[in-house]
């Protein structure tokens, strides 16, 4: 995965220019193709499509076929007229669905490359070369075939293969008569996906490949989404950093009229509740208030490892911000912590306390460190436990770096340091680059830093180039109240209490961030770095306001941290009573 791939040019978001592919018909193909048909029924589509298979390009002998019977009752056969290495293989009785019939092909295939295969897509010759040629030149490429919908004819598999053959698929499909798919006019609009803000949305699965490292290193296709299954798996490609190409070489006829148009509502109400947990940046779909959700919009991540009250009020923050779609990594020793009784003295005693206080909250969790990646949440928070989250810091900075969909955002945040969000996207795709793979061996001590300060610097280096950094001020994303006093980012502000911003607009007085100049680091320590982000920002609120005029001190009456009047202040209005 990793060769060759430093020496390619950079690809900024999914602008993949700068790759350019072979001639078809004019190079030598190497790396051999599995081609995964799921199917259930249909058996006289599956013999069209296989018979169009058959009459590839692709060479035989680097191309294999495998149908996975998803429990058609008769049992699907293989035809007279298919690929040289083709078989039908029976998927597990005890699972069902296209997820699950195409991981058990993707489990028996030998192929480098995994071309997914609808069994109701006739496609052109080339259509196989097409896409794989792509995957000739890089290893972290997803390629979408062309699609576009006819009526099925009335056509036998003999003449299917002796048209495709012959090099014209509209020779046997009334191409010109066929409806054509939202997702070429979505590719056609957007440049061919390079200027597109999320192409992960028109990979829909019915013809597109990719390279079986990928496929493996995100898991597969989830069996447990019944529903949008292909928009969910390419939205966590999409997290792993890939690049989405269509090639509209790579033509193909969808034999029926898709499922929308017979009943689009019905459609859209069945994929929603399954995009709505999986899918964070479909922020459309998250309207419910107060909801958790199976995939969180934002990580946040906080260095646990010092004294145990900074650290609540740092979680209670970035839990009651006006994001409330987050979770919260502690990282600290965890594994230090054995169940046998501690001593008097113990050294670890505020960590024993912070995990008993977190143990029992879903949207908190351990780690001993940083995970390279966040995915499939979009975005990675991390800065100083002792400038907790504003009210709407999240929001503001994500809104921000939705602006140019930044990799990273840098918020200096004076002698307190840095604070640091990181879009997941930019964060993969610098690891596909090799940015984030360890030199040598490794070490301890001060080599383990030195390696730990390195992999952060290519990190920083390889987001730049694929994405873009920017820097901010703290003043833009933790606003000052209207009297011009910066609002305190310290224990002293009880956790998660509203912050007032200057003029009640977002980024009011603030100067815009510039572009970094230089590498950032991007392997920060948990109390100063922050991860990756790739997704719309919620729906913008208007920053909370502090209501009248503070009191002025001689008026003022001690108050407890929770906002209650002290005891001392009870004893005192008491004594005047």
């Amino acid at each position: 995965m990793r060769g060759g791939a430093a020496d390619l040019p950079p690809i900024r978001h999914n602008d993949y220019s700068p790759l350019i592919p072979p001639a078809l018909g004019g190079w030598d193909p190497e790396l051999p193709v599995s081609v995964i048909i799921p199917a259930r029924g249909g058996q006289h589509r599956l013999d069209l499509v296989l018979a169009a298979l058959a009459a590839q390009t692709y060479p035989d002998h680097l191309m294999e076929v495998i149908v996975v019977d998803d429990g058609s009752e008769p049992p699907l056969r293989l035809p007279e007229i298919v690929p040289a290495d083709t078989r039908i293989v029976r998927a597990d009785p005890s699972r069902w669905g296209i997820s699950h019939a195409v991981n058990t092909g993707a489990a028996l295939a030998r192929g480098r490359i995994l071309q997914r295969l609808d069994a109701d897509m006739v496609v052109c010759r080339e259509h196989i070369e097409a896409l794989a040629r792509w995957h000739h030149l890089a290893g972290y490429l997803v390629t979408i075939g062309a699609k576009r919908f006819v009526e099925e004819p009335v056509l036998t598999a003999a003449r299917v293969h002796e048209g495709v053959r012959a090099g014209s698929l509209g020779s046997v499909l009334d191409l010109a008569g066929a409806l054509p798919s939202s997702t070429e006019q979505t590719i056609s609009r957007t440049d061919g996906l390079r200027a597109s803000r999320n192409p992960y949305h028109v990979c829909t699965g019915p013809t597109v490949s990719m390279r079986r490292e990928i496929f493996e290193a995100v898991g597969g296709l989830d069996p447990a989404v019944l529903r949008g299954e292909d928009t969910e798996f390419a939205y966590r490609l999409a997290a792993h950093g890939v690049v989405f190409v269509p090639d509209m070489a790579a033509q193909a006829a969808h034999l029926g009229l898709p499922a929308q148009r017979r009943d689009r509502d019905r459609a859209v109400r069945l994929v929603a509740p399954y995009l709505a947990h999986r899918v964070p940046l479909r922020r459309d779909l998250r309207k419910d208030r107060g909801r958790h959700w199976l995939v969180p919009y934002v990580e946040v991540v906080i260095a646990a490892d010092g004294p145990a009250e900074p650290v609540r009020e740092a979680v209670g923050a970035a839990l009651d911000g006006s994001l409330g779609d987050v979770i919260v990594t502690l990282v600290a020793p965890w594994s230090r912590l054995a169940d046998d009784r501690p001593a008097p003295d113990d050294p670890l005693f505020d960590l024993r306390l912070l995990r008993e206080h977190f143990a029992h909250d879903e949207r908190v969790r351990f780690a001993d460190e940083v995970s390279p990646t966040p995915a499939p949440i979009p975005f990675r928070y991390a800065g100083p436990v002792s400038v907790p989250l504003g009210r709407d810091s999240l929001e503001r900075m994500i809104a921000r770096m939705q602006e140019d969909r930044s990799g990273r955002l840098v918020v200096d945040l004076g002698g307190a340091g840095v604070a640091t969000l990181d879009r997941t996207e930019a964060l993969g795709r610098a690891r596909l680059l090799g940015a984030g793979h360890t030199g040598g061996t490794g070490g301890t001590g001060g080599t383990a830093d030195a390696n730990a300060a390195d992999r952060a610097d290519r990190v920083a280096a390889s987001i730049e180039a694929t994405h873009g950094v920017r820097r901010g001020e703290r003043a833009e994303f933790w606003p000052v109240k209207a009297s011009g006093a910066r609002v305190s980012g310290g224990s002293s502000r009880p956790a998660g209490a509203p912050v007032s911003s200057e003029g009640g607009a977002p980024g009011a007085g603030a100067s815009v961030p510039g572009r970094v100049a230089g590498p950032v680091p991007a392997a920060l320590p948990p109390s100063s770095q922050g991860p990756p982000s790739s997704g719309a920002p919620a729906s913008g609120q208007a920053p909370e306001q502090v209501s009248g005029p503070p009191e002025s001190p001689a008026r003022s009456r001690p108050r407890s941290r929770e906002g209650r009047p002290s005891l001392l202040g009870r004893l005192r209005t008491a004594l005047k009573n």
